[in-house]
């Protein structure tokens, strides 16, 4: 490890090197697939998808009623979200049903939304004093 000063406060800084891993064993690739996954969970409308799939396969058409969005603007956003692993299609007929991939999707919507909805004040801080002074998240 070589320790470097920090710039703003003068403790030292360590600069290390872990090959393909973080130090808590995840790899780098992992950490790249992860950041991929939040990226098409990122958009309200691919999220709102997700959320409604977290109830229960869907078809296109149904989908695109319950969005007022084109067949169109749905398919491509599934199409997306299936290539990224987070949901799965089953044909039945000539209909094509939409589900979530697995329990971990559902859990990391879920678990999202939950996050999302709590209050931060409620807790006696506000978001803004959750940063520090160099602007990163804790």
């Amino acid at each position: 490890m070589i320790a470097r000063p920090s710039a703003r406060d003068g403790s030292p800084r360590h600069a290390c090197a872990h090959p393909g891993t973080l130090p808590g064993g995840v790899s780098a690739r992992a950490i790249e697939r992860a950041a991929s996954l939040f990226r098409a969970c990122g958009d309200p409308a691919r999220l709102r998808l997700l959320e409604v799939l977290a109830h229960g396969e869907r078809c296109v058409s149904d989908l695109a009623a319950g969005s007022s969005e084109g067949l169109s603007t749905v398919s491509q956003r599934l199409r997306l979200l299936r290539s990224e692993g987070l949901v799965s299609r089953r044909r039945d007929g000539k209909h094509i049903y939409y589900g979530l991939a697995d329990d971990h999707v559902r859990a990391l919507i879920e678990s999202a939304l939950d996050h999302a909805s709590h209050d931060p004040a409620s807790d006696g801080h506000s978001a803004h004093e959750d940063r520090t002074t160099d602007g990163d998240s804790r």
